[in-house]
């Protein structure tokens, strides 16, 4: 008989001290086969060596995959995830409620430390193109390519901003149109064209075309492209599916990458000893996502994370209960925050591998096997238990309530920072976004169907016969989950309003845009004016 896991949890000085609020061809559809994604040494961009390290670097300064900035800006809001307030746990003011309930308003504290962190990362890229004049054409179009990447969170983010190019210049408010323009001529100009069309020529673009995850070459710098083609329509009223779709078709059909399927493999760094149903390896669409993720043929353009040298990514530390610490021997106890709607938990079907790979949910194991169990439970049961329900909102949530995020997993003995490198671009969403712009484009959903298969496919589940809009919206939800894209695509499909588990219907759609922050409005001197409707 196994023995428990006995834990008497005493947290509240921890999680005061680390998780309180701070800041028209037929495709063919290729899924790699018999590769083995580890063992290949890749130049991570990140190095000493590398005059775009820091510019890079602020990729993960910019709060891409940790609590209080962009990724909580992107996800909270939305209707995939959630912080509950347990009790004097996770309340923090009451500032994750107003992100759930689109209540936020300009004193928010995340949105204005995101605002903050974006343009910080745009100072570092102004720096290094006004202050090193050795960068060379490949080195610049990088650099400019990283910042209008960065422009175009701010675009989605706040529509209205000041587009500053130069260190230590400041620039008038801009129009949602003329960030745009500004976001896609960066781009174009990088690409060495004028427009996206069937005919265009890269060949003159300083951009390579190698697979160089970390760094952005001319398949990034389109992916980016067709994210912003994809939301046009959004922000600047004029639909631009046909670029949309050109830009995915010329990554697919480039060959260079491709969807990580049966025999894309890597170990699977969380295998616990005592746990017979742990497997030995992630394979297919969980190895995208891994601990050891660096190598993964589906990457196109991914921030680095080391858990050592290039922190910023505290997945671990954000989603999980206080002794799920017992399972992976992590360093430091989780934090018991973010977790999963049951709806959108319950919009997978049984039998899809990404169901499988993306959440922990039911009676939790600890490395040798045995039940954990929490002595300070509130639920009536003493073994760990994550239940995809979650019984309130505020103020007594239930410790264990909600499914787990766990896109992203997690390894033995791991730190408080994780080593996943996390996907800005990446195939399988190349593929819907063609998939989309062509449906769009046509008026058919149906039209999404070749498309949408080959990732369903690789998911295990039967392919579509028929579609519809909404559930092209739910069926981008499951291959996107935790990609930090969900209020971005729920605002597209004009489903960002709807009422949803203990938030109620919109009754305006400003929320569509965050509000600019106080802070700025205050030091701007009269020329930053808040967005209508705050």
């Amino acid at each position: 008989m196994n023995k428990f896991s006995k834990i008497l949890l005493a947290v509240a000085a921890l999680f005061a001290a680390q998780a309180c609020t701070d800041l028209e061809e037929d495709i063919v559809g290729d899924v790699t086969t018999d590769i083995n994604i580890e063992g290949v040494v890749i130049d991570d961009g990140n190095s000493g060596s590398s005059v775009l390290a820091g510019a890079y670097a602020e990729l993960r300064g910019a709060g891409t995959a940790n609590h209080g900035g962009y990724y909580s800006i992107q996800e909270i809001p939305s209707d995939e995830m959630v912080i509950c307030a347990k009790g004097g746990d996770w309340f923090d003011g009451g500032i994750l409620i107003q992100l759930h309930q689109h209540t936020y308003g300009p004193t928010h504290d995340f949105v204005n430390g995101t605002w903050v962190q974006t343009y910080n990362a745009i100072n570092t890229a102004n720096e290094l193109l006004d202050g090193d004049p050795e960068l060379d054409a490949n080195q610049e179009s990088q650099a400019r390519s990283l910042r209008a990447y960065f422009y175009y969170r701010l675009l989605d983010l706040f529509g209205r901003v000041k587009i500053i190019t130069t260190p230590g210049v400041d620039a008038p408010q801009a129009t949602r149109q003329e960030v745009f323009d500004f976001v896609e001529s960066e781009l174009l100009a990088a690409l060495g064209i004028s427009e996206v069309s069937n005919s265009m020529d890269l060949s003159a673009s300083p951009l390579g075309t190698d697979f160089t995850p970390y760094q952005i070459n001319q398949y990034a710098a389109l992916g980016i492209l067709a994210k912003l083609y994809l939301n046009a329509e959004v922000y600047t009223g004029t639909a631009r599916w046909e670029e949309a779709a050109i830009a995915a078709s010329y990554i697919i059909d480039s060959g260079v990458y491709q969807l990580c399927g049966d025999g894309c493999v890597v170990s699977n760094l969380g295998k616990r000893a005592g746990v017979e149903s742990d497997p030995d390896n992630l394979e297919g669409f969980a190895a995208v996502f891994a601990a050891n993720n660096e190598n993964n043929p589906e990457h196109i353009f991914s921030v680095f994370y080391d858990e050592a040298s290039a922190t910023g990514m505290n997945f671990g530390q954000m989603n999980l209960h206080y002794s799920s610490q017992f399972s992976f021997n992590f360093a430091e106890q989780p934090w018991n925050g973010y977790a999963t709607l049951e709806e959108f938990y319950n919009s997978f079907e049984d039998g899809d591998a990404r169901k499988e790979a993306s959440f922990l949910v039911g009676e939790q194991l600890d490395f040798g096997g045995s039940a954990i169990l929490d002595y300070a439970s509130d639920d009536g049961g003493l073994v760990l238990n994550y239940t995809p329900r979650i019984n309130e909102l505020q103020p007594n949530s239930l410790r264990e309530a909600g499914a787990r995020p766990a896109k992203f997993s997690y390894k033995q003995f791991g730190r408080a920072e994780m080593d996943n490198d996390y996907p800005i671009v990446r195939l399988g969403e190349v593929y819907l976004i063609r998939a989309e712009a062509r449906a769009r484009a046509a008026g058919d959903w149906n039209v999404a169907i070749p498309d949408v298969n080959v990732l369903r496919s690789r998911a295990k589940v039967d392919g579509y016969t028929t579609l519809t809009a909404e559930e092209f919206l739910a069926e981008r939800g499951r291959e996107m989950f935790q990609e930090g894209v969900r209020r971005t695509d729920l605002i597209r499909f004009d489903a960002y309003n709807d009422a949803w588990w203990e938030k109620p219907v919109d009754p305006s759609d400003h929320v569509n845009v965050f509000p600019i922050p106080f802070e700025q409005i205050q030091a701007s001197n009269g020329t930053l004016t808040q967005n209508a409707g705050y």
